[in-house]
């Protein structure tokens, strides 16, 4: 009886995850944190999406700049979403996730429902964003390292497929997003697509 109320009360109305259910995974070689831990506010709303997704999108977030300690980066975390809920009216922050200076993966909207940070592309991503401005220095190589490992955990647990495509927001959209230093880093990545271009 117990076992059937945790699940009902892990679903939300429209009978899907919400985007906190990541929590009960084991991210053991990384340090993960949830909404509740960094303090978000509830998104207004959720869309699921269709799993696996076959596109991984790397973004900066410019502005709040780099952070290196957890009290900044929830503080960032914190900041970006009310810029995405309240200036720009969405529904929640934009991204699937981020990953701090300090080394720590952030949830956004997590790996089940559809974020806002790509365009035509949402409905067939996850979006990471690399907290700082990455123009023209890159992230430290703890951040790096922690964002691949928060990709290769997102093919091992089925939420994006093993032949996913790797790119930068800018060849989605006319933007600098991921910063010209990141874009080159991440070029060098496994599964980086040279060849995704903006739709026409």
């Amino acid at each position: 009886m117990l076992f059937i109320l945790v699940i009902s009360l892990s679903l939300s109305a429209q009978g899907f995850p919400k985007p906190y259910l990541t929590q009960q995974f084991d991210y053991d070689n990384f340090t993960f944190k949830t909404r509740r831990d960094w303090g978000s506010k509830p998104a207004t709303s959720v869309r699921p999406l269709t799993l696996p997704v076959p596109y991984v999108i790397i973004h900066h977030s410019y502005t709040p700049p780099a952070c290196q300690t957890s009290d900044q980066c929830e503080e960032a975390m914190r900041s970006m979403q009310e810029y995405h809920q309240v200036t720009r009216n969405w529904v929640d922050i934009g991204y699937n996730f981020a990953v701090g200076g300090d080394g720590v993966v952030y949830e956004g909207r997590g790996w089940t429902n559809i974020g806002a940070h790509a365009s035509e592309y949402n409905s067939v991503s996850i979006g990471i964003v690399l907290i700082g401005d990455w123009v023209s220095s890159v992230p430290p190589a703890h951040q790096l390292q922690t964002a691949k490992k928060l990709i290769a955990k997102g093919v091992e647990l089925g939420y994006i497929s093993p032949n996913y495509k790797l790119i930068g927001h800018r060849q989605v959209k006319e933007t600098e997003c991921p910063g010209q230093a990141l874009f080159n880093e991440i070029s060098t990545w496994d599964r980086f697509d040279p060849n995704v271009k903006i739709k026409s």
